[in-house]
């Protein structure tokens, strides 16, 4: 199966997706939002909404613009090297997580022995079955196991900071790129619109903040009023309905009460200053800086640790939770990864 075989195979997933999303009759529609509507009862924080929102972010990706414009920076891809067999350790915290992965071993010509997780086994298993029907060829390049990962050349694991230890115990001997947690930030200037604001509350709020492209934390300027800003982050207020996410902020709120640690209760999001990175779901850390010059000074001594970072002179506010193929999680590269694992 050549490069461009490949690349049409998966526009016509994302036609497909796009058109059963958008309410319109197809072979896999009602399954897919059958799928959507019932995530929640395996995993109570995939929502419908969020789910859709999952689906529809790669679905809006999966163009042949896009999956030409990503592949076309790496030439080795049209040529007809022998596959090597990935490995893929998903993760859970967010519906298709690690659709990622999946598309860059199958783009790149490799084949996938890929362990899902519990909480999100059958959306990737599904897409995957829609893509084995618009290209039979995939079927013999595609594994899913629930038990041990065994038979592979490379390794893509993604995980806690503690699984990644046991990943690097288990896997040292094998090429592979493991992943730790991240978390993602925003820096405010203190001249943003309105518009701007209730933007960055879906990079905060989209999927309960549980990914690493959710902002935990943010940098204001001194001076800054901060009591202000839930008042633009009312669209996302009904997160307080979710037994889940109002459990968390119940016991959050109760452990700085009882430390009599100082906070802010928008009545659905906890704001506590805070120099750490890594806030609890339901709380947003936040961090004063003087000079735009200290922040960035501050942050460069983080990298490691944060996977994006939305503002003005970065991500767009809205926009951190949709990144494009060539956004690599953690900045690794994936497909070069995969491309030298190849030729090497």
């Amino acid at each position: 199966m050549i490069l461009e075989e490949r690349i049409k195979s998966f526009t016509i997933l994302g036609e497909i997706l796009r058109t059963a999303l958008k309410g319109g009759k197809g072979k896999y529609s009602e399954k897919l939002n059958i799928l959507i509507e019932k995530q929640y009862l395996t995993n109570p924080w995939f929502t419908p909404s969020n789910v859709m929102s999952a689906v529809n972010a790669i679905a809006d990706e999966l163009t042949e613009e896009n999956l030409i414009k990503w592949t076309s920076n790496y030439p080795m891809l049209k040529a007809g090297n022998r596959p090597v067999r990935a490995g893929l350790i998903m993760a859970g915290n967010l519906p298709l997580v690690g659709f990622h992965d999946f598309l860059s071993v199958l783009i790149s010509g490799n084949n996938i022995i890929a362990k899902t997780s519990s909480k999100d086994a059958e959306l990737i298993v599904f897409i995957s079955e829609i893509l084995c029907q618009v290209n039979p060829d995939f079927r013999n390049k595609i594994d899913f196991t629930d038990g041990t990962l065994t038979g592979f050349d490379v390794v893509i694991a993604t995980g806690s900071n503690n699984t990644s230890r046991y990943f690097e115990y288990y896997f040292s001997k094998y090429p592979n790129i493991i992943r730790k947690n991240r978390i993602s930030i925003a820096i405010i200037d203190g001249n943003e619109t309105g518009s701007e604001l209730e933007a960055l509350g879906a990079d905060i709020f989209s999927y309960f903040g549980l990914g690493c492209r959710n902002v935990s934390k943010i940098y204001i300027p001194e001076g800054y009023d901060l009591s202000k800003l839930p008042e633009h982050w009312n669209a996302f207020s009904k997160c307080i309905n979710h037994q889940k996410y109002a459990n968390n902020y119940d016991f959050n709120k109760a452990v700085y009460l009882v430390n009599r640690e100082a906070f802010h209760d928008a009545g659905f999001i906890l704001m506590k200053e805070e120099s750490k990175l890594a806030s609890p779901v339901s709380v947003l850390y936040y961090e004063y800086y003087e000079s735009q010059y200290a922040v960035k000074q501050q942050i460069s001594l983080l990298e490691d640790k944060i996977q994006c970072i939305a503002g003005k002179h970065y991500i767009p506010f809205g926009k951190t939770q949709s990144p494009h193929f060539w956004d690599y999680a953690d900045g690794i590269d994936t497909l070069g990864f995969l491309l030298k694992k190849i030729i090497s």
